[in-house]
Formats: structure tokens, C-alpha cells, sequence
């Protein structure tokens, strides 16, 4: 039995990604979205969010490239610089995935302040009305054991115990189209190095009780996915239940001011999300499209 999560991350990050979220789910394939509780369009987003009730939502966890919610005196080891952006100055967590990697695996990062600003972010999602289904994290960042412990404490304080496992497959999808895309090799051989994490991810999920699917798609294809590589992932995906990571949106100019480099592939993923072969894809497959509330 195959079984597929589609989860479009970013929810909140600007009106139009808000937009090509909810078109992704009632026009296509998406059927989870993960909030950000620090983000432009979050009042936006919970909105949206009530007209398509279907629609499974969870939290998407930020802790790194945005704004914390809880004082930065409080969170010390996460936050950096005071910004001169748009921000209006605001302090900002540090940027970027690489200087966070070392943090964690130095030990430099305060687990207990990592389930204080999680636990903020999660329950903002949850004062607003979003019945939260599960989480994630921004650049996959729980993959870090110093991260997913933490994560987990504050997901059970707040009732929320289904989480993203963010390892792929053991074996790299085989297809041809995805063999000849120098690109998606290079961000698998990225994935492979922290694969040495995915048996104590596993470990600690299950002694806390969590549901988790048994890895994650598209990782790889992240600012690439078309309608050719959505095909070749979906006709290769293995047994069990899988989440296919997606970002789809519109290129507005919010977006085109935001620090990001996914702009215009937002709107190629909503486009290949949403083509009637996408379903069609899946159905001869035999692969069930479910939710995160179906964990």
C-alpha cells in the first residue's frame, strides 16, 4: 500500500503564496500546509484557511530567517544581529542553514529556548482558530537531534503529536528524468550526509509517541519541481506512507521583496500541482492521497 501527503510549506509568507496554496488544495493535489506563525500574511493565511476546511493544517516552525515571537533576551542563543530591513529593525534569528547546522551540532543552541519559541509559535496558530494537525520546520531544521527534542517536547505540551520526518528513501527514486537533472543529485548528495540522523529521529518520534509518515519527497526538486519531475517522483514513490514536500504560490511583489530564492519556481510547482494529470498520475499509481489528519 502506498499512501501520500502533499504539504505545501510557507503558508503566511505573502498574500500570493497564501493564494497558491489554497488553489493547490481545491484545484490540485495538496492536501496539508504548514503556517508560519512569524510570517507577513499570517492573519492572511487563517483566513484562506477557513474556506477550505479540508485542508489540513500544521505549524511551520521557524528558527532561522525570520522573527522570533518570544523577547530575544530570552532566546539568546537563536537570535543575532538587529536588522535594518523592512523589519523596522527587529531582532531576527540568524540566517542561514549552514551556521545553524554548526550551532546545533556544537551544542550551542539552548534546547529549552527552542521549545519556548516553538511552543509560542504553535499556540499563536492555535489562539487564531487553526486546529493545528502537525509540524515541520523551516529548512528542516528538527532533523538536528538538538532541534527535534525540544520539538517534540512543545508539540506534546500543546497537543499536537504528528511531525514531518524529513529523511528520504534509503535509495534515490530511479527514473530517468530525475537521473538526468544535475541538480537534484547534488541536493540529494546534501541529504545524504545528515541521513545518519534519520535512526535517532526515528527512535525519538516513537518513544514520544508521535506519528511521523516514513520519510519525505521532493526535497530534492525544491526550486526545480515541474510537471515532468512531479511525474517522475510520483510514479517511483515506495511502499508506505510518504510526504511530498511542495512550495507552491504566486510571484507577487511581496514576494519579489521577501528574502527568498524560490520566486517564480512558486508558480511553476502551482502549475504542475494543479494540472488534471497530477490526480490522474497518482490514481493509476494506486498511490492514496491522505492528510496529515489522516495519521
Amino acid at each position: 500500500m502506498r499512501r501520500l501527503i502533499v504539504n505545501a510549506d510557507d503558508f503566511g509568507f505573502t498574500a500570493g503564496v497564501n493564494r497558491g496554496i489554497v488553489e493547490a488544495h481545491s484545484r490540485g493535489v495538496v492536501t496539508s500546509s504548514t503556517l508560519m506563525a512569524n510570517s507577513w500574511a499570517f492573519s492572511d493565511a487563517v483566513q484562506l484557511a477557513r474556506t477550505v476546511p479540508e485542508l489540513s493544517v500544521g505549524c511551520h516552525v521557524v528558527l532561522i530567517d525570520g522573527q522570533p515571537l518570544l523577547d530575544p533576551k530570552t532566546i539568546s542563543s537563536l537570535v543575532a544581529h538587529r536588522s535594518t530591513n523592512h523589519d523596522g529593525g527587529a531582532t531576527r534569528f540568524r540566517d542561514g542553514i549552514s551556521g545553524f547546522a554548526l550551532r546545533a551540532l556544537a551544542g550551542r543552541l539552548d534546547s529549552r529556548e527552542i521549545e519556548a519559541e516553538a511552543a509560542a509559535q504553535i499556540r499563536k496558530l492555535q489562539a487564531a482558530g487553526i486546529a493545528v494537525s502537525h509540524l515541520d520546520t523551516h529548512k528542516h531544521t528538527h532533523l538536528f537531534p538538538r532541534v527535534l527534542r525540544p520539538l517534540l517536547k512543545a508539540g506534546a505540551a500543546c497537543g499536537v503529536r504528528a511531525l514531518r520526518n524529513p529523511f528520504g528513501p534509503r535509495r534515490p527514486l530511479r527514473s530517468g528524468q530525475l537521473l538526468s537533472r544535475p541538480g537534484v543529485w547534488t541536493r540529494y548528495a546534501e541529504m545524504r550526509v545528515l541521513q545518519g540522523f534519520a535512526a535517532s529521529f526515528r527512535a525519538a518520534v516513537e518513544k514520544e509517541g508521535f506519528a511521523t509518515p516514513d520519510g519525505t519527497l521532493g526535497v530534492e526538486v525544491t526550486g526545480m519541481l515541474d510537471e515532468t519531475l512531479f511525474r517522475a517522483i510520483a510514479t517511483s514513490i515506495p511502499d508506505g506512507t510518504w510526504e511530498f514536500v511542495c512550495h507552491p504560490g504566486y510571484n507577487d511583489a511581496d514576494l519579489g521583496a521577501a528574502k527568498t530564492r524560490l520566486r517564480q519556481s512558486r508558480e511553476t510547482e502551482l502549475h504542475a500541482l494543479t494540472l488534471p494529470e497530477a490526480r490522474n498520475t497518482l490514481s493509476q499509481a494506486g498511490i492514496e492521497l491522505i492528510s496529515y489528519r489522516d495519521l
